[in-house]
């Protein structure tokens, strides 16, 4: 069967979808191929579904520690934790269905497959699921003008150590499995890691976190790491960093995870091994060396501004380039890709600017430069700060640490960057990554007027500040 297509989307995630439905709204004959999932890993098992045991992870957490705080007690509290599984994959479960429908309401044809380049303008599709369409083993043949490859990345894993999906784990086995373990070894500090702390904390599991760099979250500002570093070890949780893995092994009990700082080195026992170290491209045995597409040392897509590759008519987005890892970023990377294709307005992405969000307890988010990205680039910077202590919303919510940070170039009043740590601060990133697109300054941010009481206070107040005129300290 040949098919034949203006824009055929490999990679039916974030990324994909997203472009696939862009170029049909832009009038292109579409065509989206996975070889396993509408949505991908974010909406079947990442994003979504790891968001709705947080939820869950936060009731139990505030039923088995506040309280006395907050004025209620239980003479025999039972958590199940497999009713958290069960309901954040309904919620994977619903959003898959709505891409589905997507899928349709926009004409884009869904294969479910493997596929690989043949050629620049051919895609050979290996059908993998049994559908109303195809049986498995099928093969069919798409040509289209443009191919966009949105094939993401895979949980990096050192070979020695071996995966078994049960007591050495990465988050595809560690999001979906019912049963909790009672106690968990999290190699990594980042989003994953420390989001995955925060799930099996709150639901008793004794949990230590073991990072290669000095501190936490190393990627985010120095002040949130040691922020979100205090309030971490509040809730007992054990963080080992500047401590590197030597060796993963399962036991009969479990797991003994070697660990070594300098010259010294020891075994931490545990149930369960979460391996949360990074992530691969999905890049290979998908016929991209075989047509010419330019990859690095490291097996990303090399892409330009365009998203376009250097074989003309094929273009890459998402996870796979290697620009920012994370899902909004594809579907941003997606939207341009398509636009440039139709002939259409759009846009250039800067991805230094792209929001990013880590949903542990408390959230952190930021955009743009840290402190000291900033001061090693030569700029000179004020930086303002403002506590959720002093916030009445806070206060209500009975969650105030943390605080949001802007970094201001002194000269131009442009904002560089902004950290926060706190309740629900991913839902503030917008308006200081709009405000940083506009061009606004903090002085007009402190001038608009916010609600009362909000979260979002903060961040007027840390403008006033900003500005060297603050109201509340």
């Amino acid at each position: 069967m040949e098919n034949n297509y203006d824009v055929v989307v490999i990679g039916a995630g974030p990324g994909g979808y997203v472009a696939a439905i862009r170029a049909a709204q832009l009038g292109k004959k579409t065509a989206i191929i996975d070889k396993q999932w509408l949505g991908g890993v974010c909406l079947n098992v990442g994003c979504i579904p790891s968001k709705s045991l947080l939820k869950n992870a936060d009731v139990a957490h505030t039923l088995r520690e506040r309280g006395k705080e907050l004025g209620f007690s239980f003479e025999n509290l039972t958590l199940d934790f497999g009713v958290a599984v069960k309901r954040s994959r309904q919620v994977s479960n619903r959003l898959v269905k709505g891409i589905d429908f997507l899928m349709k309401k926009n004409k884009i044809d869904v294969h479910m497959g493997t596929a690989k380049l043949t050629a620049k303008d051919t895609v050979k599709v290996v059908a993998a699921l049994k559908d109303a369409d195809a049986k498995d083993g099928a093969e069919s043949i798409l040509v289209a003008k443009n191919i966009i490859v949105a094939t993401g990345a895979s949980a990096m894993v050192p070979p020695a150590w071996k995966v078994d999906g049960e007591k050495i784990v990465t988050y595809l086995e560690a999001i979906t499995q019912e049963k909790l373990p009672k106690s968990v070894v999290i190699i990594g500090s980042g989003a994953i890691g420390v989001e995955f702390a925060t799930v099996w904390n709150s639901y008793g599991v004794d949990v230590t976190i073991v990072e290669m760099l000095p501190r936490i979250v190393p990627m985010e500002d120095e002040e949130v790491s040691a922020e979100l570093t205090k309030a971490l070890k509040k809730r007992k949780i054990e963080m080992l960093t500047g401590h590197k893995v030597e060796a993963v092994e399962a036991t009969k009990a479990g797991v003994k995870v070697t660990v070594s700082a300098g010259d010294e080195e020891k075994i931490i026992e545990a149930e369960q091994a979460l391996v949360a170290i990074g992530f691969r491209p999905n890049s290979a045995n998908i016929g991209l060396k075989e047509v010419g597409v330019q990859i690095n040392e490291h097996g990303f897509i090399e892409i330009d501004e365009r998203m376009a590759t250097n074989i003309p008519g094929i273009w890459a987005i998402g996870d796979v380039t290697g620009k920012l890892m994370l899902a909004h970023v594809g579907s941003a990377m997606g939207i341009v890709a398509a636009e440039h294709i139709a002939g259409h307005e759009t846009v250039e992405l800067n991805y230094e600017m792209m929001p990013r969000a880590t949903y542990c307890q408390p959230q952190v988010a930021s955009f743009g430069i840290t402190e000291a990205q900033a001061i090693e680039r030569g700029h000179q910077i004020k930086v303002s700060k403002f506590n959720f202590q002093a916030n009445g919303k806070a206060l209500g919510l009975g969650e105030y640490a943390g605080w949001v940070k802007l970094i201001v170039d002194e000269k131009y009043g442009e904002i560089l960057g902004a950290h926060m740590i706190g309740p629900e601060v991913t839902e503030l990133l917008p308006e200081l990554t709009l405000a940083q697109m506009m061009e606004l300054t903090p002085a007009e941010i402190a001038r608009n007027v916010h609600a009362h009481p909000t979260l979002s206070e903060v961040i007027m107040e840390a403008a006033h500040v900003a500005e060297g005129m603050p109201i509340h300290m």
